[in-house]
């Protein structure tokens, strides 16, 4: 009789190997990796992989999966190169198929850095007078709304139509009525799993705590998720006695995150704080360099609060202002932490991340999507923007993480761009910052640089090799199945 709780995987090539070994999965780990054809475990379902590569399983570390799973209802935005094209999608949209009383029309994906004209409220009231029409930027850092938009979420706009930073971060929720069911969040991290995920950093500016947990309840248990905590929910997490790392629900796929801290804006919509103006704004104008979302005083006390209550904290800081400011707030404090994205950094800066501990969550295919906007307005300081390598080499700890749905919830691009900086037919950009492909791996499984006995049996199984794959073929990763404590998430075997 078959053991469900255990698994022999025969016939297993570690990456870059070509030795072939049997692994020994009971009770939700690898207990034992032997040459091939050693191992006897009577009761054990034995799975042939016939030479097939076994490796940890993948995270990404910066998901928003509530936008990721809604993504497919929006009119696919990012294609248009003029405000003016953007306009004639909400047209054949609406064209294509009317919205029900009370509808909203919701695009997401617009990238407006390079724009030859300007997104407008006027031409939004024009093409959809009675249509509430919401435009998700392609970074989630702005939307262009119509005037029947702005009086359903209940903000004011200027003739620009075009909500930023906090005005519209903090509205974005208010957007559309979104009526999710557990079956939609199952099929999103089922897609996940098909490519090698076991585990996600969930950033969704939400009751995350509550909601993941309720979520595994009711089927979704495909993907372990730390579930990150926003600002304005600290005080009731903090009187919860919740700290990171604490189990949220029975089986532990759900953990309780760390504090996530907006400081300041994004490259795209020109509001990352940045110790430069940005080209063509008048430098005395209050946001010339950016945006800072946050004070100084209040990214202490929210640090030093969720610091003292057992809660670490990831802190968004896009441009080397904003950068320079979070290592200052943790040297302060003397506590460590993560940094999200870490996209623009001071040289005087690469070296502190190393010697305060602090994480570097980085995303790779935003230096592939931000590259032409990144020359325009970061002109002579792109040698030091999505500088993968300077941190390495620094000595600082490098986590992957595509921000979906910014970019495609799948390791495999990411991975890609950190060990090529290219894609398609443009030649590398910048790339002294490419990555070693073992660094790269290994920040795409948390460190995690090989099977071995006592591991979570967390594991992805790959028809080719990621260490001898093209960059063309790492994007396209065949993943033959996927494994969570043990148990089959995704299997094509």
């Amino acid at each position: 009789m078959t053991n469900a709780n255990e698994l022999l995987l025969r016939d297993a090539r570690r990456y870059g190997g070509d030795r072939r070994h049997d692994v020994h999965v009971r009770g939700g780990r690898v207990v034992r990796i032997a040459p091939a054809g050693e191992l006897s475990v009577p009761g054990a379902e034995q799975v042939a992989l016939d030479g097939r590569f076994l490796g940890p399983g993948l995270w990404d570390e910066h998901v928003h999966f509530t936008q990721w799973v809604i993504r497919r209802r929006r009119i696919d935005l990012s294609g248009a190169a003029s405000a003016a094209e953007t306009v004639e999608l909400v047209r054949a949209a609406l064209a294509r198929a009317p919205l029900p009383p009370g509808g909203v029309l919701t695009g997401f994906g617009f990238r407006d850095g390079l724009w030859h004209d300007a997104p407008t409220l006027r031409a939004l009231d024009e093409a959809a007078p009675d249509v509430p029409v919401v435009l998700v930027s392609g970074d989630l850092h702005c939307g262009w709304v119509n005037s029947r938009a702005a009086a359903r979420i209940g903000v004011p706009v200027d003739e620009s139509g075009v909500l930023r930073e906090a005005e519209w971060i903090g509205s974005s929720a208010l957007v559309e009525d979104v009526s999710l069911t557990a079956a939609d969040y199952r099929d999103a991290a089922l897609a996940a799993a098909r490519r090698g995920v076991v585990g996600v950093v969930e950033f969704e500016n939400a009751d995350n705590v509550n909601a993941w947990p309720e979520r595994v309840a009711a089927g979704v248990t495909e993907l372990r998720v730390e579930a990150s905590i926003w600002p304005g929910r600290l005080d009731e997490a903090l009187a919860r006695g919740l700290r990171t790392g604490v189990p949220l629900d029975p089986d532990g796929l759900v953990t309780a995150g760390r504090l996530k801290i907006v400081t300041d804006g994004s490259l795209n919509t020109r509001t990352a704080l940045c110790w430069e103006p940005y080209p063509g704004l008048d430098p005395s104008l209050p946001h010339a360099c950016g945006v800072a979302n946050v004070t100084l005083d209040e990214l202490y006390d929210l640090l030093g609060r969720a610091h003292r209550g057992g809660i670490g904290a990831a802190v968004h800081a896009i441009g080397d202002r904003a950068n320079t400011q979070v290592i200052d707030a943790f040297e302060r404090l003397g506590i460590s932490g993560v940094i999200e994205h870490a996209q623009l950094v001071r040289e005087d800066d690469f070296p502190r991340f190393a010697r305060l501990g602090l994480v570097a969550s980085v995303q790779p295919e935003h230096a592939m999507d931000d590259r032409d906007v990144a020359d325009r307005y970061w002109a002579g300081r792109t040698q030091r923007a999505f500088a993968f390598a300077s941190l390495h080499a620094a000595g600082a700890v490098l986590r992957l993480g595509s921000d979906a749905p910014v970019a495609p919830l799948d390791p495999w691009q990411g991975i890609a761009s950190a060990i090529s900086r290219s894609r398609g037919e443009r030649p590398a950009w910048h790339p002294e910052q490419c990555l070693p492909r073992d660094v790269t791996l290994a920040a795409a499984s948390r460190g995690r640089v090989g099977v071995a006995e006592g591991d979570p049996a967390d594991l992805v199984i790959l028809d080719r090799d990621p260490v001898t794959a093209g960059r063309d073929e790492l994007r396209e990763m065949p993943v033959a199945g996927t494994l969570l404590a043990g148990r089959w998430t995704w299997r094509a075997l």
